[in-house]
């Protein structure tokens, strides 16, 4: 099913971006363009080509790699997306490490003591987490740990003034490869406060979900004949509760792994982040319709990949599910 989701995806977004009001060739050139100057920027670009010619030059190149040229900077756009989809990537795995470990735990806690102090805390802060605006949790972490306290920086992914140069535009992983661990310090530094903003939210749905199927699986018989053999109560939870309960809460990995890629686009504003939210959204600003169709399909591509992924680990995680049998 990816191939026919991505390529509806294609006609959706393709449709969807020159539906946008404006005119770009009037974007790029100001109001003072004279129609003949639009008209031939617009011949130059292929806007003036019927829409269904458009989108086939646009899918034929998506074919054999090329995603477009950015219509204000004049560079391919393959050549230009690297840097902030990299960054993005890396943002959204800090994220996501910070909610699976927080939210599994504040979930496997809450089914552990069900029904005392600890399970209604640890629900207050999965509602509290799923309800707090992203925008606002960034602000409120930039005023109190970058200006009150001065213990983390506010903005960007690196200090500027570091003499760092990215060879895979992964920070962490370039800094570990070259042996740089003041970069290393510094990257991680800078990741903090982004990552616990936009992890907030998937840490609440994780915590909920896990706390829903731990509660379902350690009603089952094998539970109860595991305590009543002695067993302990960490042994129940980790080893056998937690295994039978993850295909749910595994399938809320990948959907909010995949949110997080394509939403990160108020966490990246605050924090000054060049990822490739804040990528787009220029893009629409400025009507570069490649950029915004490729940033757009690249985002819809690595959702689609993920989940597919969590698919394919379901066999894993549990050996009952067997695909291609019947």
């Amino acid at each position: 099913m990816l191939i026919p989701v991505l390529i509806g995806m294609s006609i959706i977004t393709f449709s969807i971006v020159h539906a946008i009001p404006g005119d770009p060739a009037k974007a790029i050139l100001g109001d003072k363009a004279t129609p003949e100057a639009v008209a031939q920027l617009k011949e130059s670009m292929g806007l003036n080509k019927p829409m269904i010619v458009q989108y086939l030059d646009y899918v034929k190149g998506i074919m054999t790699g090329d995603l477009g040229t950015s219509f204000i900077t004049k560079t391919p756009v393959a050549e230009e997306v690297g840097p902030y989809l990299a960054a993005t990537m890396e943002l959204s795995l800090a994220a996501m490490l910070i909610a699976i470990f927080f939210g599994m735990n504040l979930g496997i806690l809450a089914a552990w003591k069900h029904n005392t102090k600890l399970d209604y805390t640890a629900m207050v802060i999965a509602i509290i987490g799923v309800s707090v605006p992203v925008f606002w949790l960034g602000l409120m972490e930039q005023w109190v740990f970058a200006q009150d306290l001065g213990w983390l920086p506010s903005n960007g992914r690196i200090d500027p003034r570091m003499a760092f140069e990215s060879i895979t535009n992964f920070y962490f992983l370039d800094a570990l490869i070259q042996g740089d661990l003041e970069a290393f310090g510094n990257a991680l530094q800078h990741i903090i406060l982004p990552a616990i903003a936009l992890g907030t939210i998937p840490m609440a749905y994780i915590a909920r979900m896990t706390r829903s199927s731990m509660l379902e699986v350690m009603s089952s018989d094998y539970v109860r004949t595991a305590r009543a053999k002695g067993v302990s109560e960490f042994l129940i939870i980790y080893k056998h509760t937690l295994r039978n309960a993850f295909i749910p809460i595994l399938t809320v990995f990948g959907l909010q792994m995949g949110l997080l890629l394509g939403g990160a686009i108020l966490t990246e504003t605050i924090f000054s982040w060049p990822g490739i939210g804040r990528y787009v959204y220029e893009a629409i600003n400025n009507r570069d319709y490649p950029v915004i169709q490729s940033g757009i399909l690249l985002i819809a591509f690595i959702f689609v990949i993920i989940n597919l992924i969590v698919d394919l680990l379901y066999a894993w995680v549990d050996p009952r599910i067997q695909y291609g049998k019947e």
